[in-house]
């Protein structure tokens, strides 16, 4: 059977392209110089996204790990230390930014679909002794992207704040997806933001906007910000038309990210009943599909590649784990035949130890 000549790109939800709707919205952007803060789309987006998730300011920045990073700066002073869980994606996937930009090293805790316990938090804060580093900020990740896009119960999520709170530490959430997180739940993004300090954001995942997160908290600390973006070189000029794009996602995008949760869970069936091939259906809660093929025998990168070949595309996610993204630019026919393909390639392979059980 022809494969379609168009690559299904599961990557990630960064691989949307802007459609013609989006793009005469950058366009026709009304732009200004926003490092002299005179851009006006630029601050329409800001007071939106404040306004959205109850917060007095937000920064615009060109990334989500500038985001987090600035956050990170803005919270800790260099030799402290941030309590968060062990596979978050501000310890994992932004290159060692916090020790190199800030001098600031973490206190992993392992954690369940990405989640922890508010005793496990009381346990990491350091004792105020010169011998230790002293925590100066818990971190949390809503939605989980290394757990396969989990959702924080709220109650909890409030509990772990609350135990920041008495211990006299902010609380930040890594917000990336929290739009996933508030379709999901059907809690609006302020209810699920209200426990914390500060967030980050991003407009460029599910929301399709072709660049830019923000940096969401109080007035002050937003103030402090400002700075540390033009430090970290993440002033833009005319940025609107960046701004616009993302405001036209937040108007267009949001509801629609039910159809990529719908599409994810249907593709993690699919994969979950493949022999050999693992898929923690409870973790799949959003928009994120997360194997395992250890017991096929198959490596991640080469089923990768194998994919490619036959026109899908999803990225290795360890040592034994793939992981595939829905998103905008996926319809539910690209779905299928993705996971008809990841479905025939892993079904191929050996289960590991098959050989030997058959003698």
């Amino acid at each position: 059977m022809d494969e379609p000549t168009r690559p299904i790109d599961l990557r990630s939800d960064t691989v949307t392209q802007p459609g013609d709707a989006m793009r005469r919205a950058m366009a026709a952007a009304e732009v200004g110089d926003d490092v002299l803060g005179h851009d006006p789309t630029v601050r329409k987006l800001e007071e939106t996204i404040a306004d959205l998730l109850g917060k007095e300011a937000a920064l615009f920045v060109p990334s989500g790990t500038m985001a987090n990073q600035i956050s990170v700066r803005a919270h800790a002073r260099p030799g402290s230390e941030i309590v968060l869980e062990q596979s978050s994606h501000v310890l994992l996937y932004e290159a060692g930014a916090a020790s190199a930009l800030s001098g600031v090293s973490f206190f992993p805790i392992p954690g369940v679909r990405g989640t922890f316990e508010p005793e496990q938090v009381e346990v990491a804060i350091r004792p105020p002794v010169a011998h230790c580093p002293q925590t100066a900020l818990v971190w949390a990740e809503n939605t989980h992207n290394s757990a396969g896009g989990s959702i924080w119960p709220r109650v909890q999520l409030e509990r772990v704040a609350a135990v920041a709170k008495s211990r006299g530490l902010p609380f930040h959430l890594d917000g990336a997806r929290i739009w996933n997180a508030s379709v999901a739940t059907g809690e609006p993004p302020a209810a699920i933001a209200a426990c914390a300090d500060t967030i980050s954001v991003c407009m460029s995942k599910g929301l399709g906007a072709p660049v830019g997160s923000l940096v969401v908290g109080g007035r002050a600390f937003i103030d402090g910000c400002w700075v540390i973006r033009k430090q970290f070189g993440g002033g833009m000029r005319q940025s609107g038309i960046l701004a616009a794009a993302a405001l036209y996602g937040l108007e267009h995008h949001l509801d629609r990210l039910a159809e990529d949760h719908t599409n994810a869970r249907r593709l993690a069936e699919r994969l979950a009943a493949v022999s050999g091939v693992a898929v923690d259906l409870d973790a799949t809660q959003t928009n994120i599909v997360v194997f395992d093929v250890a017991e096929t025998g198959l490596d991640p990168i080469a089923l990768a590649k194998l994919a490619e070949a036959r026109g899908v595309l999803v990225v290795p996610f360890g040592a034994t784990r793939l992981r595939a993204v829905t998103h905008l630019d996926v319809s539910a026919n690209d779905v299928d035949r993705a996971g008809d393909v990841l479905a025939e390639i892993a079904g191929r392979a050996p289960a590991r130890g098959a050989a030997s059980a058959s003698r």
